[in-house]
């Protein structure tokens, strides 16, 4: 039976009720995944009405369907989020670059918690305020908070230094020293709720409690904490009447606008708390199955909630939703939900410059990729001028050798097409064919380059469709460049004459004064700085360094730590990992204090004891 009969089976017998479909392509890789309140007459229609150029190609890539029924379709747009976090669908809605966005954690484990900037959002012991788009306000937003509450910055779960004594930011009045006493246990706390207040956006709540902190110090004539509490409260008032944007009897709600163009979008989430903008979040979403708005806004909007700590009871958007949708934030809120298109008022101001900002987000991103496909393609050109090469550099393949003291030699291979990185066709290999502990690039960049030589080799024997086949190797580049000088040349020379007759160029750029090495001509090549065709250059020998310093780096860590807690009593596999993560470096764990080792979580004080005990012997 042909694929394209099983696929019109499958279809056949799709249930005409409420759930989700997956479709595979032919490697069984998921491509989308869809909800419906009738499975069978959704998944019809991306057969029969291909309005998208996406639609289209989806459905010929699709080779198998599969599909998961549920009772309701708030539970079918639930299993949905949960289906694309899992696979990542190429033809969803998703942010683009894949990055992990910044969150405000707060250590509510800790008895003097700490509020402090991070991506991760896994303890359950800790608050999260997120996510948040730009990296640089939440820092900004850390710092006012740190100014306002005066929050502890050192870390570690118990506050202070070794010393005993305050640190700076006790005599610059921004932490209340903790660490020796001076603020109680419930007075830090105090400031916390007040963090806390402060990021769930009650503002008129953290106002009351300052103003009321503040009149009863002066009730007692505590003027000095007063004055402390009077300034809290002006620099509060200052920050939120620069962003007010509304009355406050607006109360809590997000505006969420949308643009989209092609196989692109921006959403903006504008978070409006009790009449001040607390935060505009700008994300771009990869479209590629070319989504209107509506559909890109409903997809956006159970992304981003499903997975943020706080849902507002109020959403503003500019095009009705799905029932269902409201009904699944209302269950992740634990509450309910209105999501509704704003007619006239504040609320559709603020929607109107949400849709502006991500429409203006949108052309000026599309402003800076064809600049910077242009600043490519004139570095690419003037490159080929520059080294007289025959063709384009399109591909370039770059290598590095890295070792220390001969131990560990690691090389990276990483590629530039377009002049821009191709991160899935970078390659690393370890060394094999040197005499430990003696350093010698030369015979190493020789062994890589053969080894590259006979991969490409290989995989010309290989059919496209093998899945043996590495698309990295078995593309021809147009230009090798190694990290070195002239020695390091011939050594590439003498392994890559097999690529040199099918028209491949090999230079080396030595960092020295930047000069660049070409078989056949005695002297550098010396190209002016601040040229693009120099600047390529660097950066694609700058990656290939620190790809290889970060293997290298990798692979001698777990050797130093396997070395010193091998054989150790009391030391498995998860203590191991548990005590890099702790420190973070083998050198770092190396030179630990006996307190520093028993505090790391998961590791009992007698084998902490033992293992001061063992480390100083090893030192």
């Amino acid at each position: 039976m042909g694929m394209g009969t099983a696929l019109s089976e499958q279809r056949k017998n799709l249930p005409d009720s409420p759930g989700v479909y997956l479709f595979r392509d032919g490697k069984g890789r998921v491509i989308y995944v869809g909800k419906a309140k009738s499975i069978r007459k959704r998944v019809g229609g991306h057969f029969s009405n291909r309005v998208t150029r996406g639609d289209t190609q989806m459905v010929e890539i699709a080779e198998s369907i599969e599909f998961v029924s549920v009772n309701t379709e708030a539970e079918a747009l639930l299993a949905e989020q949960e289906f694309i976090k899992q696979y990542k669908p190429r033809f969803n809605i998703r942010l683009r670059d894949d990055k992990s966005y910044p969150y405000i954690a707060i250590s509510m484990d800790e008895e003097f918690p700490r509020v402090y900037f991070t991506r991760e959002r896994h303890r359950r012991d800790r608050l999260y305020f997120g996510p948040y788009s730009s990296a640089k306000r939440t820092r900004s937003t850390l710092d006012t908070l740190g100014k306002i509450f005066m929050y502890r910055s050192c870390n570690g779960a118990v506050p202070g230094r070794r010393t005993g004594s305050p640190c700076l930011d006790y005599y610059i009045r921004r932490c209340g020293a903790p660490c020796v006493g001076y603020v109680s246990h419930e007075e830090y706390r105090t400031a916390i709720d007040g963090v806390i207040a402060f990021l769930q956006g009650r503002y008129k709540e953290v106002e009351r409690d300052l103003e009321q902190r503040m009149r009863e110090a002066a009730a007692v004539h505590e003027f000095e904490q007063a004055a402390v509490e009077r300034n809290r409260l002006q620099a509060v008032k200052a920050l939120l009447e620069r962003q007010r944007v509304a009355n406050a009897s607006v109360g809590s709600v997000d505006a969420v606008g949308v643009a989209v163009s092609g196989t692109d979008a921006n959403a903006q989430v504008f978070q409006v708390r009790d009449g001040v903008l607390s935060d505009r979040q700008s994300f771009y979403l990869a479209n590629e199955a070319s989504l209107d708005e509506a559909q890109v806004l409903e997809e956006f909007l159970l992304q981003f909630y499903t997975s943020a700590p706080f849902i507002p009871p109020q959403v503003i958007v500019a095009s009705p939703v799905s029932e269902g949708l409201a009904e699944a934030l209302a269950a992740q809120r634990g509450g309910r939900v209105e999501v509704r298109v704003a007619e006239r008022g504040d609320k559709r101001r603020i929607l109107d410059l949400a849709t502006r900002n991500a429409k203006l987000a949108l052309e000026t991103e599309r402003l800076k990729v064809e600049r910077s496909r242009q600043q490519r393609s004139e570095a690419l050109d003037r490159l080929q001028q520059a080294l007289a090469l025959d063709v384009l550099p399109l591909r370039i393949e770059c290598f590095d050798i890295s070792n220390l003291m001969g131990t560990h030699t690691t090389a990276s291979m990483v590629v530039f097409e377009g002049g821009a990185p191709k991160k899935s066709d970078y390659r690393r290999f370890v060394v094999r064919g040197l005499n430990e502990g003696v350093p010698d690039d030369f015979a190493a960049m020789e062994e890589v380059l053969e080894r590259r030589l006979a991969q490409w080799e290989r995989q010309q024997d290989l059919s496209p469709h093998d899945p043996k086949r590495n698309e990295s190797f078995a593309t021809l580049p147009n230009l090798i460049v190694i990290d070195g000088g002239p020695g390091q040349l011939s050594a590439g020379m003498r392994a890559l004459a097999a690529f040199v007759e099918r028209g491949v160029t090999v230079v080396s750029l030595a960092k020295r004064i930047e000069e660049v090495y070409m078989p056949g001509r005695s002297e550098p090549v010396l190209l002016p700085h601040d040229t693009p065709e120099l600047q390529l250059l660097q950066r694609v020998r700058d990656e290939a360094h620190r790809f290889a310093i970060t293997h290298h780096r990798a692979r001698r860590d777990k050797a130093m730590t396997e070395s010193i807690l091998d054989g150790l009593p009391g030391i498995g596999p998860t203590r191991k990992r548990a005590l890099l993560k702790h420190f973070g470096s083998p050198e770092a764990m190396l030179g630990a204090s006996r307190e520093e080792l028993e505090a790391v979580p998961g590791v009992p004080s007698k084998v902490a004891r033992q293992l001061h005990a063992h480390l100083r012997v090893e030192r």
